[in-house]
């Protein structure tokens, strides 16, 4: 992927193609990084030249960045986490609301006040603690020791911490996608670091096609192992996965990104990836994390009481080989 401006001004294209009733459509591509990740965007702008688009993206990412990050000491969610102001933007506001309606399907498996917990175990930019006492930091977690009045993040520890690492990649990619549609198109993919958002059909006009990875442990590659594909026309997609953010302890257990913030320990189980449809990318992004975090007995058992949900799971077997749970409502997306 490219990484700096120029680069990523070279390998945007825009091509033409024809699909429908004979119609011509153009399309334009733009690769870059977003969010310090990659960046995909393919949709049919009109009047609109790659530049300018890539510009606009550039701009959202500046400001996705000063708002959500945590590992940008100047952000807004980072100011608030040191308690230097209590004033929010729409953007935290919005991912504390929507933390809300993903918690309380979770019985406490999705929080967003787990940083101090991330951060302890060492995935939030700090080295891992070599024996975290995570008794006394489960005191100040807990998505309930925090709240919004009138404008202002109110805590009830000051000690409270939030981390949006598991939904702000995916509210990006929505409001990506709003930006994409302000420039006029109708039809369009846009892609941060694998979440995606889309809307109409591909060049070829068919579904949208997105490549879910083989969740084999350290599988860094591109495309290159995919044990399904999924069409889509609309909506948003997230998948997640302790395959790629793991590392082993002394004693050689695995410790991965997915903190069960219960117990305030990794939440490492036979359920490897989890992949959510859902209409925005910022609800599939939660709810993968949710489910990741559930394990696979819990998982299994929660998306099966909730049918109109679009999961695909892919479970270790025992055997080094893969088992699969597809919902109902999402087996009509899979592609053969």
């Amino acid at each position: 992927m490219v990484k700096t401006l120029i680069f990523a001004l070279l390998a945007t294209m825009c091509a033409t193609f024809l699909w429908g009733c004979g119609g011509k459509v153009s399309y334009t591509t733009v690769d870059g990084t977003m969010l310090g990740t990659t960046l995909h965007v393919v949709a049919d702008v009109q009047g609109t030249s790659p530049q300018e688009l890539y510009a606009a993206v550039m701009a959202l990412d500046r400001e996705a960045k000063a708002s959500m990050s945590i590992f940008d000491p100047a952000s807004l969610l980072s100011r608030l986490n040191r308690n230097q102001t209590d004033s929010v933007d729409r953007h935290i506001a919005f991912n504390l609301r929507l933390a809300d309606s993903i918690s309380s399907l979770s019985d406490g498996r999705y929080d967003v006040t787990v940083k101090p917990l991330v951060e302890a175990w060492g995935f939030a930019g700090k080295e891992a603690q070599e024996n975290p006492n995570v008794d006394s930091i489960l005191a100040f977690v807990g998505r309930q020791k925090v709240r919004i009045e009138n404008g202002r993040l109110i805590k009830d520890d000051p000690r409270v911490q939030l981390d949006f690492n598991s939904i702000a990649k995916g509210y990006t990619v929505d409001l990506l996608a709003q930006l994409v549609e302000s420039f006029g198109a109708r039809n369009y993919i846009v892609d941060i670091g694998g979440e995606v958002r889309c809307k109409g059909v591909n060049r070829q006009g068919n579904p949208w096609r997105i490549g879910i990875e083989t969740p084999f442990d350290g599988n860094m590659s591109n495309g290159e192992y995919l044990q399904r594909r999924i069409g889509m026309t609309e909506g948003g997609l997230a998948t997640s996965g302790n395959y790629r953010r793991f590392y082993l302890d002394a004693k050689g257990n695995k410790i991965a990104h997915t903190i069960d913030p219960r117990t305030g320990r990794s939440a490492v189980s036979r359920l490897l990836s989890v992949t959510v449809a859902a209409p925005t990318c910022a609800e599939a992004d939660a709810l993968g994390t949710m489910f990741l975090a559930m394990g696979a007995d819990d998982a299994l058992a929660a998306a099966k009481s909730m049918p109109r949900m679009k999961v695909y799971f892919i479970l270790a077997d025992g055997a080094d080989g893969y088992e699969e749970y597809v919902s109902p409502a999402m087996k009509a997306a899979i592609m053969q």
